[in-house]
């Protein structure tokens, strides 16, 4: 592998491992990413489901009270 150049490349990407093929993990970037991506889907939603979502939620919410 050496003789055509790709020594360094060929070894660093197999020698380490870890997650999504050695890129390191960007626990930062992934939060804003996960806020971000969930706003947008609320605000893309339609008011009479986002009604009907919280109704379910708190529906659900006193269906656990009255179990517990």
């Amino acid at each position: 592998m050496i003789e055509y150049g790709n020594g360094v490349g060929e070894a660093a990407g197999q020698a380490g491992g870890g997650s999504g093929g050695g890129a390191p993990m960007d626990v930062g970037a992934s939060l804003s990413q996960f806020v971000s991506d969930s706003a947008h889907t609320i605000s893309t939603t339609p008011p009479g489901l986002l009604l009907l979502g919280l109704v379910v939620i708190v529906v659900g919410l006193m269906m656990l009270k009255r179990v517990f």
